[in-house]
């Protein structure tokens, strides 16, 4: 199953949905979990070495799909990151990686801020990627806050979301209700910002220091339908 994490606006808290959600699943021990990372914070949210190597190597390159696996970092027994690495992320082998990633693997992907052709910056070919793999995923999920122009963004773009995870915060007018009209798909999970939460990724604990209670808010996104 191919799970992508995607907002439409920076400081949404994506990255650190994702990485909750594949710890959530990797927890039952049934199948391997991979993470991956198209915007390259989640070694450091891990507390993990930068490494020279990675996916944006081997979209620009030549190597086997099969040869990404030498590029993986193991965060825990069943769960795996593949990490950005350096350099644009190549469009061009999506559909490779696409069929690579068609496993019995519960795949998880960070794909950070989606935005539309109107919004695109020119020469980010990344952003074709971004797009490619929230549009093909089994569960495209829209991390989001309830915030007006985020859901403005979010309508606009010519990606669906199958769900969204709200990050609840107080002072909001809209409520989760209003999200799920604006947006037209329900709302699987609401996360509350933690101040806990953010220590353990400040200091790239988050695999030794794992938020229980958001962990488990995240089970539906992993749920088979």
């Amino acid at each position: 199953m191919l799970v992508t994490c995607w907002s439409t606006k920076g400081g949404s808290g994506t990255t650190v949905i994702a990485a909750l959600a594949s710890l959530h699943a990797a927890q039952g021990g049934e199948r391997s979990v991979l993470l991956i990372d198209l915007v390259g914070d989640l070694p450091a949210v891990f507390g993990c070495a930068e490494s020279p190597a990675g996916l944006s190597a081997w979209l620009d390159g030549d190597l086997v799909p099969a040869s990404l696996e030498g590029a993986m970092e193991e965060l825990t027994p069943d769960l795996s990151l593949l990490p950005r690495g350096p350099g644009p992320l190549n469009p061009r082998r999506c559909d490779e990686l696409l069929a690579w990633l068609d496993t019995d693997a519960t795949v998880v992907v960070d794909a950070g801020v989606l935005v539309g052709p109107g919004r695109a910056v020119a020469g980010n070919p990344g952003d074709d990627l971004r797009l490619r793999l929230a549009a093909e995923a089994d569960r495209s999920v829209l991390v989001t806050r309830a915030c007006y122009l985020a859901l403005r963004r979010a309508v606009s773009l010519p990606v669906r979301p199958t769900g969204v995870v709200l990050v609840a915060e107080a002072g909001r007018a809209l409520t989760r209700s209003d999200c799920e009209r604006a947006i037209g798909a329900p709302v699987l999970a609401t996360v509350a910002v933690d101040p806990d939460i953010a220590r353990a990724v400040d200091a790239g604990m988050l695999r030794t220091r794992v938020p229980k209670g958001a962990v488990k808010a995240l089970g539906r996104l992993l749920a088979e339908s």
